[in-house]
């Protein structure tokens, strides 16, 4: 058995001398032998090539000594091996550092495991859970009772973000003060409180826009004052009333699908998209109204729509939620859950029904974060 492997003269990689290989008889023997007499030893010797097939070559004369039971003898080292061994010997690659993930920079309610907020008095209960898959609770809650030392007088808010929390943060903080302080200051009787609590949204939207921050909110707030109940909202935050066990909605969503908000947005040069079922404005944000969202001030607006009721023997409570509720309960159905909790005081909280209220959308698959408040109207009366 012979065979012969000759290699390119012209090959970059190659010494420029030609190279034979054969083999006689067996494979355990191997020669290597240059092909032209006039090749330059030093080229020869430096070809890795044929440091490796010396290798090779070696390799294959121990391992047929030692299984003919014949103790190799060792050879000498070449100054070729060496030679090509600090050619190919690769450097220790640099150390790379991963922090761990203690140290790692997350949000506060994600460092700190919160994932639910709660609350509870005699006079109202709330409970905020974040959604299964958020990475942060955007949603936030602002209750202000007994304002300037009347125990008639009480704001509550839902305040639910998007695009982070910076804004729901805020408006919770503000929003009510804003308020109060404008309808103290202007004393605002029962026909003009509707204009105060409208500077008290856009004020709030003014002083949040100067932060020059990303993102928005959308929020539902009620203000109680000598029995009567001004429910206000923008966004899709909403106000339901139990009435004798009859759900009564006392705002209605500001989605760019409602046609007066269309013809608003259209008006003022933007557009209204459908993406993947959910109408949106400019093809991004899925409400219409609300406070911040600087990038599409033109076209949402923080101004509210209100409504002033004065309450009466047959106004048992109040749900304000964020849509992480009102995508997945309709309105009756949560007056129905939530009912029995809030009359009957001796078996139940209204703690307990806000938890019923936001279980119940998560099983029915809400991915949102769910913010329920609950206030018992007649405490205010």
């Amino acid at each position: 058995m012979s065979c012969s492997v000759a290699i390119a003269a012209s090959s970059p990689v190659f010494s420029p001398s030609r190279i034979s290989m054969s083999c006689k008889g067996s494979p355990e023997t191997l020669s290597l032998n240059p092909s032209s007499p006039s090749a330059s030893p030093c080229s020869c010797s430096s070809s890795p090539f044929r440091s490796r097939f010396q290798r090779a070559a070696s390799a294959l004369r121990v391992s047929n000594a030692a299984g003919a039971g014949v103790e190799p003898s060792p050879s000498p080292p070449s100054s070729s091996s060496s030679v090509s061994g600090s050619l190919l010997k690769r450097k220790r690659p640099a150390q790379i550092d991963i922090p761990l993930v203690e140290a790692m920079t997350f949000s506060t309610d994600v460092a700190n495991g919160r994932r639910e907020v709660e609350a509870e008095s005699a006079r109202y209960s709330v409970y905020c859970k974040r959604g299964r898959k958020r990475l942060e609770m955007e949603d936030r809650h602002k209750v202000s009772l007994d304002v300037n030392g009347d125990p008639k007088l009480a704001f509550f808010g839902i305040f639910d973000g998007h695009g982070g929390k910076r804004a729901a943060e805020f408006a919770s903080k503000n929003m009510g003060e804003f308020i109060v302080e404008e309808v103290s200051t202007s004393g605002a009787d029962f026909g003009n409180i509707e204009e105060a609590v409208k500077i008290g949204y856009l004020k709030t939207d003014a002083e949040f826009l100067k932060e020059e921050v990303n993102g928005g909110a959308c929020c539902v707030t009620a203000l109680l004052r000598d029995g009567c109940l001004v429910v206000s909202n923008a966004g899709d935050c909403r106000a339901v009333l139990s009435r004798a066990g009859k759900a009564e909605a006392l705002t209605s969503d500001h989605r760019p699908s409602r046609e007066d908000e269309r013809d608003r947005i259209e008006s003022l040069g933007g557009y209204v998209d459908l993406c993947r079922g959910t109408w949106r404005l400019q093809g991004s944000l899925a409400v219409s109204r609300g406070i911040g969202d600087s990038h599409l001030k033109q076209w949402v607006i923080p101004e509210p729509e209100t409504k002033v009721i004065n309450i009466e023997d047959q106004c048992e409570f109040l749900i304000l939620a964020s849509d992480g509720l009102w995508d997945k309960v309709d309105n009756q159905e949560a007056v129905d859950l939530a009912r029995p909790f809030c009359l009957d005081a001796d078996s139940a909280t209204t703690l307990s029904a806000c938890r019923k209220l936001v279980e119940l959308s998560a099983t029915r698959g809400s991915l949102d974060d769910i913010s329920v408040m609950i206030v018992k109207l007649q405490h205010f009366v």
